[in-house]
Formats: structure tokens, C-alpha cells, sequence
């Protein structure tokens, strides 16, 4: 009886230990990381990414949990460290750190994070000294407002002695991972072409899917959701995400120019996936303004460009017009708030931004599709002629194969678009991405005109759920035309 007894506390512990764990919101950059700590090749690594994406959370957990010794540098709470940082030696930097923050630094066995290292640029350079004369040591810096002090930067930077990863919003399938539904990411993981898909399983995640539209993939807002299941707290997290945001345009220069920024951050969220034209923005404004205040907003990784190009074979970057692009936004639930949609009951709503929220889904679920060490480019294709226009979505790369995508916010639409593209460019293969169940067409037939000629075309047709956009290129690794 004893025995048993003891047995049914231990298992008892055991379960309350899985059901912490699994409260515990998980990344899927956390994988990468660990790798970065066993590879014999290392070097110290700089995380790129946006405000409250999660980077220190993810650095702190590694700290904690894989390292004896976690040393965390932050500027913004300890000031007068740039003498430290000057320091030529990485031993005397290392010997000063180790007195004033009382902790051991030992290679091999403690985790050196320098936080909101745009503060610190000495640290920037430090790297490389770092890299060279202690290999052993643990190294990792991250910052929300990097890339400017990156691009901005008066010191030589590391070239070849420092390592970058990029850190986004939490896509679909860890959303669905952070609110329990492990066997629906399962499931959709696990899907191939071809593969039969099930109907009621595809309802249950298109539910869940409107539900991430609005909540989004901001750590703040899914842990929010998680521990209270109330939208309206979720609502205040976002309100609050934003509102720092527009705090740090106070770092990007005059009061206009953070008039500017907040514009152009407004006018984005409400024109997703439409070409911009600076005039739409602020008739009264230069233009060359406004594209300062862009091009603060996409190194401040607020916004993404999703640029022009006329490429249908590698490299997919050789006819880019950099001066034509629409924009992505941050984050999908941030879209809605700032496009002011109340969380209030969103179960039967129906929005004319749903097309809009669509394209954001399918194009934030394309970038966390990069690997961790790229940084990742969108971008689309369109003609404009007169009763000729054609505008492609998305062309994503695949290994060495360009794809038109195009995006469609309920189970029907037409192609025209992309007909004429795999026409005009003798592309045999599209995506389309809709809220239908998975179908593979092969010898598909339509007539399109192309340069006033009515022509034939045959090809293939990939088609795919919407919640399916962050795993195109493993769906389409072994694809054959």
C-alpha cells in the first residue's frame, strides 16, 4: 500500500511537472540556439529582430537553463559601461565584468548576453577581439533598434567574426503549440502533398486560425491569451506594444519627423499588400521624407518591403525595383488594433479587411519560413498596362525555383494572375493559398491572353490552406513538375 501510495505522489509530481512545462511558451528559435552553443564552430552571435519579439526572454532561458554562470549585460540599467567595452583586451573586459556583476566568467561554462547592445556599439566591435582570442566563450548580443546603430555605425564592424540570426513574431504553429493544441501542429506538420487532409480537423484549425488573426504572434499577447483567455486583456497588450513603439520614434529625430513615422506606420496597417505611393500617405509631405520615414520603420523591423521584381528564375533578386514595394506589417494582430478592430466578439465577424489579413498571414508565415541565419526578402510581381493589369502576390524561392503565390481569403477566386504570369514567364507550377482544404491539380488548361494573343496554357496547381504558408518550402522540397 505504501509503495503505491508513494508511486501515485511521484506520478502526481510528474504530471504537475508536464502541465508547467507545457505553460511554458516554446520557440522554435530555441532549437537553433542550442545549436549555436555545441557547434565547434561558433562565434559570438547577434540576434536581429524587432521590440518585444522575445529575444531576451529566449537568451535568458538559455542562460538559465544551459550555461553554470549567465552574465547579462544591459546598458540601459548599468551606464558608464563604454569604458569597459573600449578595452582592446577581451581578458581585461572580461576581468571587469566578472568584479562588477559578482559572477564568474569562465569559457565553456558561462553565457556572456550583452542586451539593447545598440546602446554599447563599443560592444559591437568588441566581438571581433572576442571571436579571435577567446573562442571558448559564450558570446551573444541583441537589440530591438540594432539595425539602425548597424547601418548608422562609425566603428569598424566584425565582418567574418560575428554570426546573425533574426527573430520574428510567433508564427501559426507555435501559437498553436503555446495554446495546447499540440496534435493539430502535429498534424499539419506532418501533411504532404497528396496526403488526404481531414475536413473536420481543417474546420477546428480554420477556427483557430481566425483566432491568431487577431490575436497575432507578439509573445506579450499569446502569453496574455494563454493565461487569461480574455480578448480584451489581449486588446490592452497590443495597445501597450504599440504605444512603445511610437515611444522610440522619440530616438529617431525631430517632432515631425516622428509625426512622420507614426503616419506612415498607420498607413501601412491599413493598406497591407496594396502598392505604396507616398501621395497617399500625406499630400503636403516630400516625398523624400516619407521614404526616410519608411526605411526608419523597416530597420526598426516594424515594417517589411515587399519589393517588385520581374525575375522567374534565379537569382530572384536580379531585376528588383527597389523603388516599387507594398508593405508588410510586424505582426498580424497588431494590423487589426491599429486598424481598429475590436476584439470585443469576433466570432461571426466579417470585415472588408479580410483579403488584407490573408496576404499579412501568408507573408509573416513566408519570412519565419527563412532559416534563423538569413534575413529574409519578400517579393511580388505585377503589370500594369492599360485592361491588362496582373498583379502576383508573392514569388517565393524554393531551393533554386521560383513559385508565384497567390493569396485568396475564402475557398473560391480566379487565377487570371496568375495564369498570365506562369504564361509570359513559361512557368509550369503555381500556389494558391485559400481557406479550402489541400488539392494538387496536375495539366491544368486556361486560355490567357498574352500581348494580344489568346494562348493555351497548361499547368500545375498547388493548392493550400492558408495555415499551411509557414511550411511551403519543406511541402515542396521533393516537388517534381
Amino acid at each position: 500500500m505504501v509503495f503505491w501510495k508513494i508511486l501515485s505522489i511521484l506520478w502526481g509530481c510528474f504530471d504537475f511537472f508536464l502541465f508547467l512545462l507545457k505553460k511554458r511558451m516554446k520557440r522554435l528559435f530555441e532549437p537553433y540556439l542550442d545549436q549555436w552553443r555545441t557547434s565547434p564552430n561558433r562565434k559570438p552571435l547577434i540576434i536581429r529582430g524587432a521590440r518585444q519579439v522575445g529575444k531576451t526572454w529566449l537568451v535568458d532561458q538559455l542562460g538559465k537553463n544551459a550555461f553554470d554562470y549567465y552574465l547579462k549585460v544591459n546598458p540601459e540599467k548599468t551606464p558608464n559601461l563604454h569604458s569597459i567595452f573600449k578595452l582592446v583586451d577581451p581578458q581585461l573586459i572580461i576581468n571587469e565584468l566578472s568584479v562588477l556583476f559578482d559572477t564568474p566568467v569562465i569559457e565553456g561554462k558561462t553565457l556572456l548576453f550583452i542586451d539593447e547592445v545598440q546602446l554599447l556599439p563599443e560592444a559591437l566591435v568588441a566581438l571581433r577581439y572576442f571571436y579571435e582570442e577567446k573562442p571558448g566563450l559564450h558570446v551573444i548580443a541583441a537589440g530591438s533598434l540594432l539595425d539602425h546603430t548597424l547601418n548608422e555605425m562609425n566603428y569598424s564592424m566584425p565582418v567574418g567574426r560575428v554570426e546573425f540570426a533574426y527573430l520574428y513574431p510567433m508564427n501559426f504553429l507555435e501559437f498553436l503549440l503555446a495554446i495546447g493544441k499540440t496534435g493539430l501542429a502535429d498534424y499539419i506538420q506532418s501533411y504532404k502533398l497528396n496526403d488526404q487532409f481531414g475536413e473536420a480537423l481543417h474546420t477546428q484549425i480554420l477556427n483557430w486560425l481566425r483566432l491568431y488573426f487577431f490575436i497575432g504572434g507578439m509573445p506579450a499577447s499569446v502569453k496574455t491569451y494563454v493565461e487569461t483567455g480574455n480578448l480584451i486583456e489581449v486588446e490592452k497588450v497590443q495597445n501597450a506594444i504599440i504605444t512603445s513603439f511610437k515611444y522610440d520614434f522619440a530616438k529617431y529625430g525631430t517632432k515631425k519627423q516622428q509625426s512622420l513615422l507614426s503616419d506612415c506606420l498607420e498607413y501601412a496597417a491599413r493598406n497591407i499588400g496594396k502598392k505604396l505611393r507616398y501621395v497617399n500617405i500625406n499630400r503636403a509631405e516630400h516625398s523624400n521624407n516619407l521614404k526616410e520615414a519608411l526605411r526608419k520603420l523597416e530597420l526598426s523591423r516594424l515594417l517589411h518591403m515587399v519589393r517588385h521584381t520581374s525575375s522567374s528564375k534565379v537569382p530572384i533578386t536580379q531585376y528588383v525595383d527597389e523603388g516599387v514595394f507594398k508593405p508588410l506589417f510586424l505582426d498580424i494582430g497588431l494590423v487589426c488594433n491599429l486598424a481598429g478592430i475590436k476584439l470585443t466578439d469576433i466570432r461571426e465577424m466579417i470585415t472588408d479587411f479580410e483579403g488584407m489579413l490573408a496576404e499579412q498571414f501568408v507573408g509573416q508565415q513566408l519570412i519565419t519560413g527563412f532559416d534563423m541565419y538569413e534575413d529574409a526578402r519578400l517579393y511580388y510581381w505585377m503589370r500594369e498596362k492599360k485592361n491588362a493589369n496582373a498583379e502576383i502576390d508573392f514569388l517565393h524561392q524554393i531551393k533554386n525555383r521560383i513559385y508565384p503565390i497567390e493569396v485568396k481569403a475564402g475557398k473560391s477566386g480566379t487565377l487570371k494572375s496568375l495564369q498570365v504570369y506562369l504564361g509570359e514567364k513559361g512557368q509550369k507550377t503555381g500556389i494558391r493559398f485559400n481557406l479550402d482544404l489541400p488539392s494538387f491539380g496536375r495539366n491544368l488548361n486556361a486560355n490567357i491572353n498574352i500581348q494580344g494573343q489568346i494562348k493555351e496554357l497548361t499547368y500545375d496547381l498547388i493548392s493550400l490552406p492558408v495555415y499551411m504558408a509557414g511550411f511551403v518550402n519543406t511541402l515542396l522540397n521533393d516537388y517534381r513538375e
